[in-house]
This record gives structure tokens, C-alpha cells and sequence, in this order.
């Protein structure tokens, strides 16, 4: 199956979670993808991982959910991007 890279901005969507502890960020990640609209299939985690790797392996290792379809690591250490189920 082959990926449709070409997402338009208004189905993106972006989360910042510099600063938060692990339970906080994951409880945060969860309702913000539980909250989306249906149309978003991308969204754009912003963990860090110059102050530590807590946050960037839950996100990459640890984090589920229904909607997630699939989790890209890109070049930059600090994000992963996350595909979700399209119209769930």
C-alpha cells in the first residue's frame, strides 16, 4: 500500500509537548488525537530530545491509539509524525 505523501495543510494538525512530564504529555496526546476532526491524517508530535529521551520514547515506542495508522521517524530527532485512520 502505498502512502499519499502529498496531505493538504488543512488535513495537518500539530502538538507541542516540550516541558510536560510523561503522564501529563500522554494523557495531553491522547485527547488531542481523540478530539481531532475526522479529516485530519496527519499530525505533527513535538517532543524534543535534548533534555531527555522520556518523552521522545513514549511517543515513539509507548503511544496508542484507535485512530493511529502509522508512526513516521523523519531526520529531525525532535518530532514524529503520526498518520491516522482517515474519516474514523
Amino acid at each position: 500500500m502505498e502512502e499519499n505523501i502529498f496531505i493538504p495543510l488543512e488535513n495537518k494538525a500539530t502538538i507541542d509537548l516540550h516541558d510536560m512530564q510523561v503522564l501529563e504529555a500522554e494523557y495531553y496526546l491522547d485527547k488531542f488525537i481523540t478530539t481531532l476532526p475526522e479529516n485530519i491524517q496527519e499530525v505533527t508530535v513535538i517532543h524534543g530530545y535534548k533534555k531527555g529521551q522520556a518523552l521522545l520514547n513514549m511517543v515513539r515506542k509507548e503511544f496508542k491509539h484507535p485512530r493511529l495508522k502509522k508512526k513516521v521517524i523523519p531526520f529531525n530527532k525532535g518530532i514524529t509524525l503520526f498518520y491516522l485512520e482517515f474519516g474514523n
